[in-house]
């Protein structure tokens, strides 16, 4: 393929052509840190009378091809959700998975957060399967139902988040409004993630250069643009947390936080606290869907009122010696 700089403005055209968007497959997510991230890349296009429909970006990496991945898993660990083809019509997706079968040396395809349905529109057989909920709250429902939010939550969820707000003093949140602040916000917000997983015995999601890198350089090209809600939460006078949140057409996807811990005040809860202000901030906004994004933490399913599945796959030709001796185990575990 042509270079990434290349590329940028037809992946930016047909990215305004696509009737559904996600932040990650926009090129500000697929092409950040491009160079490094894919360095075996391949390209596939789905075009009709010259126009282009659908791009596929993957990499090869020994006999896999990754969508929209490197394959490994250092380059990888900005993890990617609501994966799949950009495309112009709901077809190309399920033309461009198919085609990538054939490319030169290419023995499995690794498929990873994509809709369920995409697994099956690639074709081949899964070797490894694995499905993850993300927890979503319907912004549009709530707005059309008359806005409150917290009405929906359980009993519990409600008296947690009033008392929550009451113990800090009725926080307030910020929205970063320049590439400098939010930078530095950034910043405060990886130190209290880091503090929070090595407490854990866990490095956290920025622990190694390159994702510290990948995230400056993403926050400075998401901003500018719109998509990018680097909040600050606080409260007399100190940061209760930062939430680190990608937002494109109407659908904000709560990406990583990092929070204060809330001391020896039990009702302090920084997580709940800073969500909940986030999400009625969405929803006055005029947005349509705040996402969790994959997992199933508690406080994810207080908040949320329903949840969409990803997949998380690693498939073979259907009719190659791997595709045959999978369904064989498949249909003896079945019987």
């Amino acid at each position: 393929m042509s270079g990434f700089a290349e590329l940028e403005p037809e992946w930016r055209a047909l990215e305004a052509a696509a009737p559904a968007l996600s932040f990650f497959q926009s090129w500000t997510w697929v092409g950040c840190l491009a160079e490094e991230r894919y360095p075996d890349p391949v390209l596939l296009r789905a075009t009709q009378d010259g126009v282009v429909l659908g791009l596929a970006l993957f990499n090869r990496r020994g006999r896999h091809l990754h969508l929209t991945e490197s394959g490994d898993a250092a380059l990888d660990a900005p993890f990617i959700e609501h994966n799949a083809p950009l495309v112009a019509r709901p077809d190309a997706a399920a033309a461009l998975l198919r085609a990538s079968w054939p490319v030169l040396g290419a023995r499995r395809l690794v498929l990873s957060g994509v809709a369920p349905e995409l697994v099956v529109q690639a074709g081949g057989t899964a070797l490894r399967l694995q499905e993850r909920m993300a927890p979503r709250l319907d912004l549009r429902a709530l707005r059309d139902a008359g806005g409150d939010w917290m009405a929906g939550r359980s009993a519990n969820t409600r008296q947690q988040v009033r008392r929550s707000l009451r113990a800090y003093g009725m926080p307030v949140l910020h929205r970063a409004g320049s590439v400098p602040e939010a930078l530095d916000w950034l910043q405060a917000l990886i130190a209290l993630h880091t503090a929070s997983w090595q407490a854990r015995g866990r490095p956290g999601a920025f622990a190694t250069p390159f994702l510290l890198r990948f995230h400056q350089a993403l926050v400075a090209a998401a901003l500018p643009r719109g998509e990018l809600d680097l909040l600050r939460i606080a409260a007399e006078g100190q940061d209760i947390g930062y939430l680190y949140n990608f937002r494109l057409r109407g659908h904000v996807l709560a990406y990583q936080s990092g929070f204060r811990p809330g001391g020896d005040d039990a009702q302090r809860r920084p997580g709940l606290t800073s969500h909940a202000l986030a999400i009625a901030h969405a929803l006055a906004r005029g947005d349509d869907v705040y996402d969790f994004l994959g997992g199933d933490d508690r406080y994810k399913r207080s908040l949320s009122d329903g949840a969409c599945p990803l997949h998380w796959a690693q498939l073979v030709p259907r009719w190659s010696a791997w595709g045959i001796a999978a369904r064989l185990r498949a249909r003896l575990h079945h019987h």
